[in-house]
């Protein structure tokens, strides 16, 4: 009778901890971040395909739930994006070309933001199956790059980090899909 109380509650623990993960491709996703001393929800998470491969998993945490790119941008308090790699190895050229891709067709100033655009390209190297990158959008205006655990560098200015979620929310989104995923759509 105590094994089968012991595996009751053994199955009701690991229900209740896989109850606050969402599974996105065979990956967990939490479904709460904390960043600074600010709790985030996930807003929502979804996978960055390209000719047909799935690259990453692309996840939103903001304060409060919204499905308004607008709004997801604007909103006050911390924020996170979380990419989980799933493609074999992404190497760090065709990352930096994307990042490039992404500000040129999201910004309106360029090259008021290239200096750092070339900063923060310096911080990534070649990415592999399972590597995680974590950017968080800090309401001091910095934006903190953390890559498989370890803090990769940081960039200041709000017109960065905008520019930054640009690329998964602006009007000339990375990836469409993967858009409408963050917005929890």
């Amino acid at each position: 009778m105590k094994q089968i109380i012991l595996a009751m509650g053994l199955c009701l623990t690991m229900g209740s901890s896989l109850a606050h993960a969402v599974n996105v491709e065979g990956v967990q996703i939490a479904d709460k971040a904390t960043v600074g001393e600010q709790a985030l929800v996930l807003n929502g998470a979804g996978v960055r395909s390209k000719f047909f491969f799935d690259i990453y998993i692309g996840a939103l945490y903001l304060p409060t739930k919204t499905e308004s790119a607008q709004q997801a941008m604007s909103m006050k308090g911390n924020k996170r994006v979380l990419m989980h790699f799933l493609y074999d190895e992404v190497s760090k050229d065709k990352l930096t070309k994307g990042w490039t891709e992404g500000f040129e067709n999201n910004s309106k100033d360029l090259a008021g933001l290239q200096a750092r655009l070339n900063q923060f390209n310096n911080f990534f190297q070649d990415m592999k199956k399972g590597d995680e990158v974590t950017f968080d959008f800090l309401q001091t205006g910095a934006t903190t790059v953390t890559i498989n655990g370890k803090a990769a560098g940081s960039i200041e200015g709000a017109d960065f980090q905008k520019a930054l979620l640009m690329i998964w929310l602006g009007k000339e989104p990375a990836d469409d899909d993967l858009k409408e995923a963050m917005l929890g759509e």
